[in-house]
């Protein structure tokens, strides 16, 4: 199967709105997830079921947690999300994630960089 960069760009944003927005980890891991999945948040362990716990409890501690989708590009089996996270009675976050895509279209690997929103900024560019 050829891979192809738009669908999992589209699988990507899917993935990410169920799992966050509608607080459906499992869904999301059911649905787009490959065999494995390699973690590389220092915050949540490999695999899929420490996918879905970290998640279901960031659902129960943050109720009402939304990410905006800024930009998302494709290229080969990468995506990469650039994302306003918003928790509430917490940081915001400006976010970028990078899911990496086996053959069959499923994501299989998973990167993260996430910076605080806060405070003056010495342009006035923003950060998104």
């Amino acid at each position: 199967m050829p891979i192809n960069p738009q669908q999992n760009k589209k699988n990507a944003l899917a993935f990410y709105d169920l799992m966050f927005n509608k607080c459906e980890p499992r869904a999301a891991i059911e649905q787009f997830a490959g065999d494995d999945y390699v973690q590389h948040n220092p915050h949540v362990a490999d695999g899929k079921d420490a996918f879905i716990a970290y998640f279901e409890r960031m659902a129960r501690e943050y109720p009402g947690k939304v990410v905006h989708f800024k930009r998302a590009i494709a290229e080969e089996d990468k995506v990469v999300l650039h994302c306003h996270q918003i928790w509430p009675d917490s940081d915001d976050y400006a976010g970028i994630d990078i899911f990496r895509f086996d053959a069959n279209g499923k994501i299989v690997e998973h990167w993260d960089v996430l910076q605080v929103i806060s405070g003056p900024s010495q342009n006035d560019n923003g950060l998104f």
